[in-house]
C-alpha cells in the first residue's frame, strides 16, 4: 500500500514535466525576428507558451523552438511555483506578463499554447480578468477544463487533500474553483479556442474532460490519427499535436499530420 502511495504522489509531482534549472518568468526579451512563413505571416501575433504544474521553462523549448521556425514570435511562461499555488494568483500574474509581451512587441494582442494546467490559469484570465480584450487565439493541450480523477484518487487513498497542493485540490472534479469557472460561457469573447487532448493521457482523466463547450474546436489525436500514442507530456513534444496547434494559430481546419515527427 505505501509503494502505491508512493507511486501516485511521484506521477502528481511530475504532471506537467521534466525537471531543471531553469528560472521563472523574466521580463521578456523577442525570440526571434517578425515572422517570414506563410503559417506566421497569417497569424502575427506574439505567441505566449503557458507550462502545466512542475513545468519549468526548459521543458517547453521543443515547442517554441517548432513556432520560432515557422516564424513566430514565442515566449515561454512558467507558472509561479511551478504551479502548485493558487490557480488565481497565478492568473493574475500570467496577466502581468501578457503586459509585458505586448509591450516589448507592440503587439495589442497575443495567442496562447498552454499546457495542463497553464490553460486553466489562462482560461481564469480570460473569463475572469479581462483577458478577451488582448488574447487573440486560445490553444490548450491536455488541460483538465473539468477536473480529473487522479486529483480526487489522492484524496481517496488518504494521502491528504492532494498532498497539500492547491492547484491539485481546484483540479479534482467537482472543485469549487472549477464550479466557477465553467459556470456560464466557457468561451467568453471574440477569442477562438481550440482544445487538443488524446486518449492516452494518463493525468487527465475522463480525458473528455479535456474539453469545453460554447463554440470551441475541440480536437481527439485518436480521432484523426487512430494509431498516433501521445501522453499527457507528449502532447507537447508530439509533432502530429503541433500541427493541429499550427492549423489552429492560423484559424484553418483541423488537418493533423499523422506521419509528423
Amino acid at each position: 500500500m505505501l509503494l502505491r502511495k508512493t507511486a501516485l504522489v511521484l506521477a502528481l509531482a511530475t504532471a506537467a514535466l521534466l525537471a531543471s534549472t531553469a528560472t521563472a518568468n523574466a521580463a521578456p526579451a523577442p525570440a526571434t525576428a517578425a515572422p517570414t512563413t506563410p503559417f506566421a505571416a497569417a497569424a502575427a501575433n506574439p505567441v505566449i507558451v503557458v507550462g502545466g504544474l512542475s513545468g519549468v521553462a526548459v521543458a517547453y523549448e521543443p515547442i517554441a523552438a517548432r513556432l520560432r521556425a515557422d516564424g513566430y514570435r514565442a515566449f515561454i511562461y512558467q507558472l509561479p511555483g511551478l504551479g502548485l499555488g493558487d490557480i488565481p494568483t497565478s492568473a493574475r500574474a500570467f496577466a502581468s506578463y501578457v503586459n509585458q509581451v505586448r509591450a516589448s512587441t507592440g503587439a495589442a494582442s497575443v495567442d496562447v499554447v498552454a499546457h495542463s494546467e497553464g490553460g486553466l490559469v489562462s482560461r481564469y484570465y480570460l473569463k475572469r480578468l479581462g483577458g478577451t480584450a488582448t488574447i487573440g487565439r486560445y490553444v490548450s493541450l491536455g488541460t483538465p477544463q473539468y477536473g480529473t480523477y487522479v486529483a480526487n484518487i489522492v484524496a481517496f487513498l488518504g494521502l491528504g487533500s492532494c498532498a497539500g497542493v492547491v492547484a491539485c485540490q481546484q483540479m479534482s472534479i467537482g472543485s469549487a474553483f472549477l464550479a466557477d469557472l465553467n459556470d456560464g460561457d466557457d468561451t467568453p469573447g471574440a477569442v477562438r479556442y481550440t482544445t487538443i487532448r488524446t486518449v492516452q493521457d494518463e493525468l487527465v482523466r475522463p480525458t473528455g474532460n479535456a474539453a469545453v463547450n460554447d463554440g470551441a474546436t475541440n480536437v481527439l489525436i485518436q480521432a484523426y490519427c487512430p494509431l498516433r500514442v501521445v501522453g499527457h507530456l507528449g502532447l507537447v513534444l508530439d509533432g502530429t499535436a503541433y500541427t493541429i496547434v499550427r492549423g489552429a494559430l492560423v484559424d484553418g481546419p483541423v488537418r493533423p499530420n499523422c506521419l509528423a515527427l
